[in-house]
């Protein structure tokens, strides 16, 4: 199982291989200076604090550092047993064609490529790689978001949503009911978008960003 350790002691890695001290890395993300401190890492009642999506998602493209790159770097933590594995990946605009997913919303059939990924609990995880301009400025074209279907999604999620007339789209949700899903576009140049629940195909949180 990936550990709090494990992510904190890739992070204090990657800092290390910049030639930075982790609050040096924090600042050349963008971040606060006191992100990566270790009186960040753990509550004062001893629960432990988590590194963001976000956060880890900055530091890659701070240093030029991919997913592959940390995900070696979990894997490098002394003692540690992490599971990696090859999770699906297929272009955006290719996930709309048919084969590529099945009835369920699981991927399916050929045509996916592969990355590594550590410790996925959900084993129908798949990964989307972004095309065009249309998700801009939350994704840009080359980004690679990782999605499972069976998270939970709430409004405010990040999603994945698939119509059942085969278009695909990453976007805010804004509303599910038992009729209806809304969603909000993540580029203000394009409408939000409402289907009718019998209109969707499969809603897939995405749990993962790499930029």
């Amino acid at each position: 199982m990936l550990t709090h350790k494990q992510i904190w002691s890739a992070i204090d890695a990657l800092a290390a291989k910049n030639g930075m001290s982790p609050s040096g890395l924090a600042k050349l993300s963008g971040l606060d200076p006191t992100t990566f401190n270790k009186s960040k890492r753990g509550a004062p009642s001893g629960k432990p604090r988590w590194p963001s999506t976000e956060s880890i998602s900055k530091v890659l493209a701070a240093t030029g550092a991919s997913l592959e790159d940390f995900v070696a770097l979990v894997g490098r933590d002394k003692g540690a047993r992490t599971h990696v594995r090859l999770v699906p990946l297929v272009g955006m605009a290719q996930a709309g064609s048919r084969g590529f997913f099945d009835d369920t919303g699981f991927p399916a059939g050929a045509g996916w490529d592969e990355i590594p990924f550590p410790d996925l609990v959900d084993e129908h995880a798949y990964a989307l790689e972004i095309t065009g301009e249309s998700m801009l400025p939350v994704y840009r074209d080359g980004d690679r978001i990782v999605v499972s279907p069976a998270a939970n999604v709430r409004r405010g999620d990040r999603v994945v949503v698939k119509t059942v007339a085969g278009e695909v789209m990453a976007k805010l949700l804004t509303r599910l009911t038992a009729q209806k899903v809304e969603l909000k576009s993540l580029n203000p140049a394009y409408d939000d978008r409402a289907f009718a629940l019998s209109e969707i195909a499969f809603v897939h949180r995405i749990i993962w960003a790499s930029q």
